[in-house]
């Protein structure tokens, strides 16, 4: 079968780092890319209009690197020229627009896709696998962090670090990535309760993030997430059988391995070093799989929309300082 043809949207930080990536991909071809400012890709052309690409019959889907809020408008009129969508995280701001994506692309029987590439790396498979397997018994909490300092670099009035496209500071950066997975492994979420503030950086609407989120079947997940101290990254799960941490060895943009510990009841700890894996491109080579029919994409719509459903919490309770009910609950 031939690699799907996309066109990817928004050639800024990521965007640049998915192009060169998908080049050794055999189920991935960037047929050309997309960008309001003129942008020079190694042997692909380049267009301003997202529009245009749309109507190119050229092109089979559309991999979407652009700003928050444009996410679930530019599914919907993806979904609508029959384009499969993979849409970098977070699938928008809040449940209602990605009810509204999820549907279009059901309606247009079109692949939808997002970048929580977290999923995909091989030690936090594992972990998925035992808690699938039950090996790990009823499933209690979760303590994750995903910090780092990559944003002290970017200019001020950097879209990343808006009130507007990213509110309580980290979450739509690092935290998302601990909620969706916590979603996965814990199910819909019922309450929120979130801290932001700014306490060692320059980002205004915040650098430390702390969470805690209470999940319908009793179970908690304790996540931060700072922007102002160097990379850190890790991932526990515990149940009343036994527990597994995953700890990153470096930033996912530039990985080395990860370490994944496990214990179970009666048993000695385990203790096993992971190689670097290109987690990104397989996320991305899952999509094209699902929108050429190979194999359904791994992450279910549900989870899609609880996670952004809890996200949508979490900046209404850092905003009050309260406990915040996730919408779907009412």
């Amino acid at each position: 079968m031939e690699p799907l043809a996309v066109a990817v949207v928004g050639l800024g930080w990521w965007g640049r780092i998915i192009v060169p990536l998908l080049k050794g991909s055999a189920k991935l071809k960037v047929v050309c890319g997309v960008d309001v400012q003129p942008v020079a890709l190694d042997g692909i052309p380049t267009i301003a209009s997202f529009d245009e690409a749309l109507k190119d019959p050229a092109v089979q889907g559309v991999v979407l690197c652009t700003p928050h809020t444009q996410h679930a408008d530019q599914i919907v009129a993806a979904a609508n020229a029959k384009k499969h969508v993979f849409c970098e995280k977070p699938l928008s701001l809040n449940r209602a627009d990605v009810l509204r994506a999820v549907t279009a692309c059901a309606k247009n029987e079109v692949a939808l896709a997002v970048g929580h590439e977290r999923r995909f790396e091989p030690p936090l498979l594992e972990v998925q696998r035992l808690a699938r397997a039950g090996e790990l018994g009823t499933l209690l909490q979760i303590e994750a962090n995903f910090s780092q300092d990559k944003f002290l670099s970017l200019a001020a009035d950097n879209w990343r670090m808006s009130e507007k496209e990213a509110p309580a500071g980290p979450m739509t950066a690092t935290g998302i990535h601990l909620l969706d997975l916590s979603v996965g492994l814990l199910g819909p979420a019922q309450h929120v309760f979130a801290k932001v503030r700014q306490l060692g950086s320059r980002l205004t609407n915040g650098d430390t993030l702390a969470i805690l989120v209470s999940f319908r079947n009793g179970s908690n997940a304790l996540l931060s997430a700072v922007l102002a101290t160097p990379f850190d990254g890790r991932f526990a799960l515990y149940g009343n059988k036994g527990w597994a941490e995953v700890r990153d060895k470096a930033h996912p943009e530039s990985p080395q391995g990860w370490t994944l510990t496990r214990t179970l009841r009666g048993k000695d700890k385990q203790v096993q070093d992971y190689p670097p894996a290109k987690a990104v491109l397989a996320n991305l080579e899952a999509f094209a799989d699902a929108a050429q029919g190979r194999a359904p994409y791994p992450v279910p719509q549900e989870q899609m929309l609880a996670n952004i459903a809890a996200l949508e919490a979490v900046f209404k309770s850092a905003k009050s300082g309260k406990i915040e009910e996730v919408e779907a609950n009412r």
